[in-house]
């Protein structure tokens, strides 16, 4: 039986600081299996986010071996990216639809 998934104590500020801006959200951090934590929408396009804690030691803001292999699996043929903060959040999606 899977335990109750845990979120980053910035995850609801992030979230609620995407929100603000403009974006939808969607959490993706019950399903698990290295699944990123969130999915935004902005400009009509998605973005998948991993969230992680500045706060903490860098030792505990590593992925974890099933987050490992789910990025390198989908950055292959996908984008997937880690952010801290919601300004990263919003320069990876600004950038992106500046091309």
């Amino acid at each position: 039986m899977r335990r109750a998934a845990r979120i980053d104590t910035n995850q609801p500020e992030i979230v609620n600081g995407l929100r603000e801006r403009g974006c939808v959200v969607a959490h993706l951090h019950t399903i698990g299996k290295g699944v990123p934590d969130i999915c935004v929408g902005f400009g009509g396009r998605n973005y998948l986010f991993e969230i992680k804690d500045p706060r903490r030691p860098l030792s505990q803001r590593r992925l974890t071996p099933d987050e490992k292999i789910w990025h390198k699996t989908w950055n292959e043929k996908g984008r997937a990216d880690i952010i801290e903060t919601i300004e990263q959040a919003m320069e990876i999606m600004i950038k992106d639809l500046e091309k």
